[in-house]
């Protein structure tokens, strides 16, 4: 059975890189090799990639593919041992435009709670480093092309439209696009930005406090400070745990805030705004309290150029007067 988008669609969507622990990264970062014959007798990974554009991942290596989503979109397919991957023919088929990443959900825990998978086959993306839900189970092929074909004008609206070559060694072989260097980020937000890599959140709030401290009208600071708030509460969370919970009590403040916390990190505004909105007249000046100040968190992640907040601060902002 499939369940399948509208269309994807990169608005709200949070970076997956400091969601992924990157403790082991790749000697080459930025590419993953295909699976050696050598991989394919290990329990992890019984599927050979059958083109260099179809790749193994796994909780550690996949930080190097949030990277090479600046240049190409990465699909990630996730799939159980024993299952064939059903993407690799057509992604294989573009030549370098898509790269398929194949995960076993099973062996790679942190990444399924990441894309909060609840079926398996399931089949996501990465653009930009950042990731967006596609569908469950299988498409029919003539869906699957368009879908893939929608992918890539997204990628493209967001400055994603590089080709990776077959093999990057070979004569006349094309490299990826070089993008312009960035200037460099203010101390402070280097400072953030280095911790939250490493994955010490509480050092990177206290950058971006500092920041504030020092302007308190840095737009960048107050949306990292939201962004990284969010992270150091669900880290080391279990997805499922966090659901139960909150289905198992629905009045609890505290279990609906830590799952629109969850809904927040994948991408689910709509979900996370809602959730909070519809709890908040049944609070008490505490709570309301509570949930105003983790809505403008939301706000700052999403920005206020996304559709769906402005509706959402419209609607807080009558219930609170």
């Amino acid at each position: 059975m499939s369940n399948v988008p509208p269309g994807p669609n990169l608005r709200g969507a949070i970076d997956l890189s400091a969601l992924v622990q990157r403790a082991a990264r790749p000697a080459s970062p930025g590419r993953v090799a295909p699976t050696t014959d050598e991989d394919a007798a290990s329990p992890a990974s019984e599927t050979r990639a059958p083109s260099p554009f179809v790749v193994r991942s796994d909780d550690a290596s996949f930080p190097s593919l949030i990277e090479l989503s600046q240049t190409v979109p990465v699909l990630v397919e996730f799939i159980a041992q024993g299952m064939e991957p059903a993407l690799a023919e057509i992604v294989a088929s573009y030549g370098g435009r898509v790269l398929l990443a194949v995960v076993d959900a099973q062996q790679n825990p942190q990444l399924a709670g990441a894309f909060q998978l609840r079926e398996i086959p399931a089949t996501a993306a990465v653009i930009a480093g950042r990731p967006m839900s596609l569908f469950v189970g299988d498409l029919p092929a003539d869906q699957l092309g368009q879908l893939l074909e929608e992918l890539l004008q997204v990628a493209a609206q967001n400055g994603v439209s590089g080709q990776l070559p077959a093999d990057p060694a070979a004569p006349g072989a094309s490299a990826a696009p070089v993008e312009p260097a960035e200037p460099p980020l203010p101390p402070l937000h280097q400072e953030a930005y280095d911790a939250i890599s490493e994955g010490d959140y509480a050092r990177a709030i206290d950058a971006y406090r500092r920041a504030l401290r020092e302007s308190p009208r840095d737009t960048l600071a107050q949306a990292g400070l939201a962004q990284v708030s969010l992270l150091q509460r669900l880290e080391g969370a279990e997805a499922g745990t966090i659901r139960d919970a909150a289905a198992a009590a629905p009045e609890s403040l505290a279990a609906q805030l830590a799952v629109a916390d969850l809904d927040m990190s994948g991408g689910h505004l709509e979900d996370a705004f809602n959730r909070l909105l519809e709890l908040f007249p049944s609070l008490d000046a505490d709570g309301k309290s509570a949930v105003q100040a983790r809505l403008i968190e939301y706000f700052e992640i999403a920005g206020a150029e996304d559709e769906r907040v402005g509706p959402a601060r419209r609607r807080l902002a009558s219930l609170l007067y």
